[in-house]
């Protein structure tokens, strides 16, 4: 093995899929269980997708479950989900599905890119681009270490005809947009309205109602 081969196939293969990246039909933002989720499907349809996930690995905050204890209770809509992609849910009582963290993260990630999707882990989101006045048309990205550096580089910009925000609860994409673009969301407010205290039956309803 030469390491100069090496280095030229790595180098080469990652730029022509990031040049591939700059002109989306969607871009989602965040690797978690959403976003992977969503990548799936739509690269299923073969719609041209990239996820832009600025940690090291994807999962989100789905490899801990519940306090570190590694398994995550589903009710029986996602169980249907989970069904589909291949991954095990044993039933605790009727209506609450357990099903291991971990397995769960691994298999929406690889079959997410076996679907046709691409992650850029480390790539942070900095910024959105505005074309039109109620339109978000693309992501303006940079590496995750240079911000956490504190280093002054310039970004660089993809176009994108839809976005997803799926950076889960701190919805960075929607901060973004209502505090550095004045945009309005399709909330009672126009903004962001904010978490309340836990009642999970609730919020599970609520997500694909304000979805």
């Amino acid at each position: 093995m030469d390491e100069v081969i090496i280095s030229k196939a790595i180098a080469e293969s990652y730029i022509k899929d990031l040049l591939e990246a700059t002109e989306l039909d969607v871009a989602i933002v965040g690797a978690g269980p959403a976003g992977m989720t969503a990548a799936y499907y739509l690269a299923k349809e073969k719609v041209k997708i990239a996820i832009f996930e600025r940690k090291l690995s994807v999962g989100g905050g789905i490899w801990g479950g519940g306090m570190m204890f590694n398994k995550i209770v589903v009710q029986p809509e996602g169980k249907e989900i989970l069904d589909e992609f291949g991954i095990t849910a044993t039933e605790y009582q009727k209506g609450y599905y357990v099903a291991n963290a971990v397995e769960v993260a691994s298999t929406l990630c690889s079959l997410a890119v076996k679907a046709g999707a691409r992650i850029f882990n480390l790539i942070s989101v900095v910024d959105v681009v505005i074309r039109e006045a109620d339109r978000v048309s693309g992501l303006v990205l940079n590496w995750s270490p240079v911000s956490m550096a504190n280093l002054h580089i310039d970004p660089l910009a993809i176009r994108s005809k839809l976005v997803i925000d799926a950076t889960g609860h701190d919805c960075e994409i929607c901060h973004l947009v209502t505090e550095k673009v004045g945009g309005k969301l399709r909330t009672t407010t126009g903004k962001i309205i904010g978490e309340k205290s836990m009642w999970a039956e609730v919020a599970e309803k609520k997500v694909p109602e304000n979805t």
